[in-house]
């Protein structure tokens, strides 16, 4: 299903908002619609005024909803309606839990409070008729995000004229915040998207990315970093770093205080570390294949030959985990074993879960993106951060709207959302093949189901043992598909698995220092016949600990890491010399 424009249809609604009779048509439903095979594209929505836009939807795909459970839909938004008309009329200020209308603006002035409150009432008229609409799971979540994208879009707290904290700073600043906002909207639209942090605080390589190393290889690909050591002595396995190629490594270097690049060296590591290029037209040609073979199997067979170890820790984070499995499952099928242990946070082997993501694939928008990218070309980083940004447009989208624009504020310094911003491009042919044999088709789950770099490959031929990591409130791969991964990994040998979930998002639970002890996670050490086979019997039966994760995932590498040595004196050998300080500059490049 293609998503509506959320910025059109707030123009088109923004009238309706403070008037509860606009919302009647939404009740007009049909009371007798077939089931509904399949999700159509949506339909541009009527005027104000007009039919119902969500009955004309249903119509338009051939589905419906069971008339008594709209009878009850419609009852209930009346009734509550009524109540809200009636607690106006008396002088009663509606109460308003949303933390979007918490200032006291909307509370003082009793037509900002209705505004907000009818907004609220309408907002949740619309879900549950969304969730009454009779189609299968997945068309409902595509409908249910179609949905939510409206009604965020279409909340008065975006819109100058209907914002009462908006309209009282402008009066505070002499009109100067206005003046302000439009400035800030004009430089974000020459950016082509919307600043969520004061970039002029961040230098990569200067205050964020500057743990100290140096790149010991390079490639069309990927630069390789090797980073200084801390401590005299070091484990003898090296620990291999593969982060997604979408977006840049420094998510794992940030500021010195959150750096786990800088908590495992300190943990007395030699610690390297791949950094992809960020590709421009001559690498639109770039496969999958390219990635594992060229990408990270050469990046294992250079940190062997400088180091002169067999095995390596290998580290895979996100999409980084996903292709760093598929590389070892490649080097099993040659007969390889290079892995002393494989790490993988917040990464998926198993797509039968893919989250919110599912909502933008499925078939016809796979061969759309086939079509157009398959043969060569490029996916836009601005594209996929625009993506990335709809799944949580509260925060990443209407917030800075409000901030930015509508009250002409500065949006501060925070370096995980300057990471954010510094997007990058994908090769058409790589993520085409990514999307449809990962997403669509789920796979690299099925032992020989997919040939790789010339094998098939094989998840459970992999020799090593496994830490596993999940975010307890991860949208973008549920913990619970994290945890499908345990049943891919050493499926003779599953007590080498070891799975630990953490608090918080895809990014924040990742980066959760252990110096700041904040947060908590979740740790299972049952074993043998009393080990948890599921995941909801495995969260069942977990301890919770206050604190980061990261001192559990370093007793795991130490437990696996061999001998202590000293410490390497000097970067790379004679063959793979040091070229360039850390970062590097394939991490400067910008896509934009």
């Amino acid at each position: 299903m293609n998503m509506p424009d959320p910025q059109a249809l707030a123009a088109a609604w923004l009238s309706q908002w403070s008037d509860p009779a606009a919302w009647q048509p939404w009740m007009a439903m049909m009371s007798a619609m077939p089931t509904m095979p399949t999700m159509p594209t949506m339909p541009a929505m009527p005027a104000p005024g007009g039919a119902s836009p969500l009955a004309g939807f249903l119509k338009d795909a051939g589905a419906g909803i069971d008339t008594a459970r709209m009878e009850a839909i419609r009852d209930d938004y009346l009734k509550k309606v009524t109540q809200l008309w009636q607690d106006v009329m008396l002088g009663k200020t509606p109460e308003l839990s949303d933390r979007r209308f918490a200032a006291a603006e909307w509370r003082g002035n009793p037509l900002s409070a209705f505004s907000a409150a009818s907004y609220l009432l309408n907002a949740e008229c619309m879900m549950a008729m969304a969730d009454a609409v009779e189609v299968g799971p997945r068309e409902r979540q595509k409908l249910r995000f179609s949905v939510q994208q409206m009604i965020d879009a279409m909340s008065p707290a975006n819109f100058l004229a209907t914002n009462p904290e908006a309209q009282q700073h402008m009066i505070e600043t002499q009109g100067e915040s206005l003046t302000k906002g439009l400035s800030n909207m004009l430089t974000d639209i020459q950016k082509g998207r919307i600043s969520q942090s004061d970039e002029t605080a961040f230098e990569v390589g200067c205050n964020v990315g500057n743990t100290a190393g140096q790149v010991v290889f390079e490639n069309d690909l990927f630069q390789l970093i090797q980073y200084t050591p801390t401590t005299a002595s070091v484990h003898s396995v090296p620990l291999v770093m593969i982060p997604p190629c979408i977006n840049k490594f420094y998510i794992l270097d940030l500021q010195p205080e959150n750096s786990l690049v800088r908590y495992v060296v300190e943990q007395g590591h030699t610690v390297f570390m791949v950094s992809w290029r960020n590709p421009d037209r001559s690498q639109s040609h770039l496969r999958w294949d390219d990635y594992v073979e060229d990408g990270a199997i050469r990046a294992l067979d250079v940190v062997a030959e400088i180091t002169g170890q067999e095995k390596a820790h290998v580290f895979g984070f996100c999409v980084g985990g996903t292709i760093a499995a598929t590389a070892l499952a490649v080097l099993a099928a040659r007969g390889r074993q290079p892995a002393a242990s494989l790490s993988l946070l917040t990464t998926l082997l198993d797509f039968s879960d893919a989250g919110v993501l599912e909502v933008f694939i499925d078939e016809t928008q796979v061969a759309l993106r086939e079509q157009k990218l398959a043969a060569g070309g490029l996916m836009p980083g601005r594209d996929l951060a625009t993506t990335f940004s709809s799944l949580r447009p509260n925060d990443l989208v209407w917030n800075y709207v409000q901030q930015n624009y509508l009250k002409g504020k500065e949006p501060p310094a925070f370096d995980l959302l300057y990471w954010n911003a510094d997007s990058t491009n994908l090769p058409g042919p790589m993520f085409c093949w990514y999307l449809r044999n990962m997403y669509l088709e789920n796979k690299l789950k099925q032992p020989g189901a997919l040939t790789v770099c010339g094998v098939p490959v094989d998840l459970g031929a992999i020799d090593a043992p496994v830490f596993v990591y999940g975010s307890k409130e991860d949208h973008i791969v549920p913990w619970t598909a994290a945890f499908a991964s345990m049943q891919l990994l050493n499926p003779r040998n599953p007590k080498a698995n070891r799975f630990v979930l953490g608090a918080s998002g895809h990014i924040a639970g990742v980066i959760n220092p252990a110096s700041k002890n904040k947060r908590s996670h979740w740790i299972n050490d049952k074993g043998g016949k009393s080990r948890p086979r599921t995941d909801a019997a495995w969260f069942e039966s977990a301890a919770e600990h206050k604190g980061s994760w990261w001192p559990a995932w370093a007793k795991f590498l130490a437990e696996n890491g061999g001998a202590q040595v000293p410490a390497p004196g000097v970067a790379g050998s004679s063959d793979y010399p040091p070229s360039e300080p850390a970062p590097g500059r394939y991490v400067q490049v910008r896509a934009d």
